[in-house]
């Protein structure tokens, strides 16, 4: 059982890690991405479509990427350039996505419900292992680009003293507004992984990971690796409910809401770390 509850963690674990580290860029740079929830539900649904016609799974990704790329620009142009309030715009595009993943899917597959492959690519050999790879690669990749990179330093700068940058020539809102294509970016990766695994598009498929997301970012200290030791913990809270509902004799109720409360006292005890070690 522990052996099955670890891989089921991992596979929890892959769309939060993703959104999560994609998340980390604005929280960098000074703002939050309240929309990551709205970008893994716009992820999941265009790659389950171009696979479903077009039976690839790299222009599934590619797709899922565009998609959540296009949803977090409207989204920097919004509040960068028609000075939107951060949190409305955010969770203007959550319910946008939404909305338009169902309107989408009564046009093309004819239903407001699931949608489901002909032939699932959930069952081809390595596919959870490759978003793995994947997410190991672009985790390094981000700590380089964040620590190592010019990039990374303004990026950084912009939360610290923006005006600064102003006074070097350098416009702090590019780099603001890269991150929300970055955060785009992974969020296409981590969606398509939710419906090419699963098989299918449920309504909502996203579950509330993109807002556990934004919980992992701080519960991982706002620093690549954090994020992902932030994301298996949550995730193998949820797999240890999952398995905890068929043999402890405690309210579901109480066993649904556990990760969340993982996620809630791991948030304090950092909390609490860090006010003491500051």
């Amino acid at each position: 059982m522990e052996l099955q509850m670890l891989k089921s963690s991992i596979t929890i674990m892959i769309p939060v890690f993703f959104a999560s580290l994609g998340g980390l860029f604005p929280a960098l740079g000074g703002t939050l991405n309240i929309a990551l929830e709205g970008l893994l539900l716009a992820g999941a649904f265009s790659s389950l479509s171009v696979y479903y016609f077009s039976g690839s799974v790299i222009m599934a990704v590619l797709s899922a990427i565009i998609s959540a790329m296009t949803l977090a620009a409207i989204h920097a142009f919004g509040v960068f350039k028609l000075k939107t309030n951060l949190f409305i715009a955010g969770i203007a595009i959550n319910l946008f996505s939404g909305g338009l993943c169902i309107v989408l899917s009564d046009k093309i597959f004819n239903t407001k419900g699931v949608v489901s492959l002909s032939s699932a690519v959930n069952s081809a050999p390595g596919i959870v292992k490759w978003y793995i790879i994947a997410g190991i690669i672009l985790l390094f990749l981000s700590w380089l680009v964040i620590y190592k990179t010019p990039f990374g330093y303004r990026l950084r700068a912009c939360e610290k003293n923006s005006e600064a940058l102003l006074t070097l020539g350098i416009n702090y809102k590019f780099y603001q507004t890269s991150a929300f294509l970055i955060s785009g970016f992974f969020c296409g990766i981590g969606g398509s992984f939710l419906s090419l695994n699963l098989g299918a598009f449920v309504p909502g498929i996203s579950s509330g990971k993109g807002w556990i997301a934004l919980a992992v970012i701080f519960l991982g200290m706002r620093r690549p690796f954090g994020v992902l030791a932030g994301a298996f913990i949550f995730a193998f809270a949820e797999s240890f409910s999952n398995y905890a509902q068929g043999f402890l004799s405690i309210p579901v109720d109480f066993i649904l809401a556990f990760p969340y409360i993982c996620a809630l006292i791991a948030m304090i005890v950092v909390s609490l770390f860090k006010k003491i070690y500051k």
